[in-house]
């Protein structure tokens, strides 16, 4: 681990912090002039696969935004292609995989022994921690099975996830082996990420919230559960975060994730409730806010930290990615705003004594 006494890192653990820390989710990507022209150059697997410009991305966004981590960039798919399941990025319609899942037979096939080939993402992760030496954490990551299954499954995005709830629904045992796969996977390219110097890694569950809670707890919570205590072993804390999740926010808590990240359809107060305060929480204000004017975008942000009451364990973050248009002055005085705000235990919120002053109340670009 390269900052394990790091602000976010306590908060991760729900110690008491001196004040919230704050990163988002996507914050380098194409809403960034640099990133932008980056990939003017190169695709974006080619930069998920040479570590110097993987961790140049990262490192120029978390510095440029002054966040409290930095979260490696990397696509959640990657570890599709070394179990033998080729994909590649289709002009405006995203991820395509180019032989969907759709049998048992198939699944047999996966391999689960090449892991190690990713390791092009573990290096990006030390030259980010060398960067860094010990003053900004970095987060590490994966996708989560569900998720990572139904990409397989679908051949790309979906709405109704028709195929993978066949599946599950049709074929159970073979869905099982396929999640037992995805977890083994996924635990030995995330692990190989803290060895290299990731302090924190987050699952992302980005489709989860297709199923209903009993679909969830018989398919799903048992898997996740098994990739959770399996990165714990590493000693580092566990964010899962799952999108349109506020219903089954109380089979998550049942992960023992250290982090349950939450989106914007739920307030932060409501959601903590629901995991009854076991765990820390990261969120959750909606990415398109970031498009409003500096006082709502304000005022919103101030009513999340005011939710949070200063109870130990939240991390600032939006409710999901940043989008590609967002303004990035907006980006960098949110960061500032929550940076400059500490919320006493009694939900008074005062400026941090010797900090910066927040940023001023003009409509921003």
């Amino acid at each position: 681990m390269s900052a394990p006494d790091s602000l976010f890192v306590r908060a991760c653990k729900s110690q008491p912090v001196e004040r919230t820390p704050v990163w988002f989710m996507r914050q380098a990507g194409r809403y960034m002039p640099e990133y932008r022209a980056i990939r003017k150059q190169h695709s974006l697997l080619e930069i998920c696969k040479q570590p110097e410009l993987a961790a140049e991305v990262t490192i120029t966004a978390a510095e440029f935004l002054g966040v409290d981590a930095a979260i490696i960039f990397a696509d959640l798919l990657l570890p599709l292609e070394v179990m033998g399941l080729p994909f590649h990025f289709s002009a405006g319609e995203g991820p395509v995989i180019e032989q969907p899942l759709r049998s048992a037979a198939q699944i047999a096939q996966l391999r689960t022994d090449r892991a190690a080939e990713l390791g092009y993402v573990s290096d990006a992760v030390s030259l980010v921690a060398k960067h860094f030496a010990g003053n900004l954490p970095v987060i590490g990551f994966c996708g989560a099975p569900f998720t990572l299954a139904s990409y397989m499954i679908e051949g790309g995005g979906s709405r109704h996830y028709l195929h993978a709830k066949k599946m599950m629904y049709n074929s159970p045992a073979a869905w099982d082996e396929l999640m037992r796969k995805l977890v083994d996977v996924t635990a030995e390219y995330s692990a190989a990420q803290v060895r290299a110097g990731a302090d924190v890694i987050q699952i992302f569950d980005s489709w989860v919230g297709c199923l209903s809670v009993e679909d969830y707890r018989r398919y799903v919570l048992p898997h996740v559960t098994t990739l959770v205590k399996r990165l714990q072993k590493t000693g580092a804390p566990v964010i899962y975060f799952g999108t349109d999740s506020a219903t089954l926010l109380p089979a998550m808590n049942e992960t023992g994730a250290d982090v349950i990240g939450l989106d914007w359809r739920i307030p932060l107060n409501k959601g903590w409730s629901d995991l009854n305060h076991r765990c820390a929480v990261q969120g959750n204000l909606d990415p398109i806010l970031l498009f409003a004017d500096w006082k709502e975008l304000k005022s919103r942000a101030e009513e999340i930290l005011h939710l949070a009451a200063g109870r130990p364990g939240h991390i600032f973050n939006l409710g999901h990615g940043i989008l590609p248009e967002t303004p990035v002055e907006n980006v960098k005085n949110l960061a500032r705003l929550v940076q400059n705000y500490s919320t006493s235990q009694t939900g008074n919120q005062k400026p941090e004594a010797g900090s910066r002053k927040p940023a001023s109340g003009s409509r921003l670009p």
